[in-house]
């Protein structure tokens, strides 16, 4: 499968105006400008703040609502990139994050299925839940919570289209713990390395879990992104995951930021609240970077000395 010229004429990324999706967005329209984006976000955790570069169009609605896939046709993209998800792993009501999510994607599945537009999705690495080994793509997937288990069920959506479809271009990515630019509007669902640069910046001890020692695949959103459009390119349909194929602890974290601010923070402890959080994630990248053609350019170093850059110039 290669990457045509037709397929930057009409793109649609549902979710642009969150994390992920504003920097997906921005960079689609930087790298090919007549490009015509459209971003269909309801706005309830993305922010216009995000798109104050962007200059394409934007669809205010919400990705499950009944006639939401013929809307999309209407549009006539000629690729779509679904980003659309309730992200807050907290929340604990059910049958709101499997509507919202589940629904969300097949009528996006639908339409791309039936209009045979080229469709990339993102998956998440809580799909793995509460594993200690580095997870592969065909690690059997165990839920912790009730987000991991929303995304479980696009993944098999998605693997039951693959089948019945096998002309279809269809593609999902499995983010392992994205932080970067674009994401302070998450509150408390922003990246870790976030939230402890600016209790750091603030003169506070960094607070983490006892005791520091749980870690962590963090990929730079810049490598998220680049995943993402090379999704649209790949060798083969599947399920591919999307990490920095390192895992790193808290406290390595804390020193690197300590290190780049020139500060000598001690971090505080305290209790873990939640039986669901995963305490070791790192992905293996083998399959893509077969199929993918993905390899991470920023491991922890470069990519938290990047971020705070763009952080103190955005202050």
């Amino acid at each position: 499968m290669t990457w045509r010229k037709h397929f930057w004429e009409h793109v649609v990324v549902t979710g642009g105006a969150g994390f992920v999706g504003s920097n997906l967005a921005l960079e689609i329209q930087k790298r090919c400008p007549q490009a015509h984006i459209i971003i269909l976000d309801d706005f309830r955790s993305g922010s216009f703040a995000n798109l104050r570069e962007f200059r394409g169009d934007c669809l205010a609605m919400d990705a499950s609502v009944p006639g939401m896939a013929q809307r999309l046709v209407a549009a006539s993209p000629t690729l779509v990139f679904h980003l659309a998800s309730i992200t807050d792993t907290r929340i604990s009501d059910d049958r709101l994050m499997v509507h919202d999510n589940v629904q969300s994607f097949r009528a996006v599945l639908s339409a791309c299925l039936t209009e045979e537009i080229p469709l990339v999705y993102a998956s998440s690495a809580a799909t793995y839940g509460l594993n200690d080994s580095v997870m592969t793509e065909d690690t059997p997937a165990a839920p912790a919570n009730v987000y991991g288990f929303s995304k479980m069920i696009l993944d098999n959506m998605a693997f039951d289209a693959m089948k019945s479809h096998p002309k279809q271009h269809l593609v999902g990515l499995r983010y392992f713990n994205v932080y970067g630019p674009r994401e302070a509007h998450k509150g408390h669902m922003a990246s870790m390395i976030y939230q402890l640069y600016e209790q750091m910046r603030a003169g506070n001890r960094p607070r983490v879990f006892k005791f520091g020692e749980q870690k962590r695949d963090f990929v730079y959103v810049k490598d998220v992104v680049e995943a993402t459009l090379l999704g649209a390119t790949a060798k083969k349909n599947g399920i591919y995951n999307v990490g920095c194929g390192e895992a790193r602890s808290f406290n390595d974290l804390i020193a690197v930021l300590n290190e780049i601010l020139g500060t000598s923070f001690e971090p505080e402890y305290f209790d873990n609240p939640y039986e669901f959080t995963q305490s070791f994630t790192q992905a293996d990248l083998t399959v893509a970077k077969k199929y993918l053609g993905y390899t991470p350019k920023f491991m922890l170093e470069d990519g938290v000395a990047d971020y705070v850059k763009w952080l103190q110039q955005d202050s």
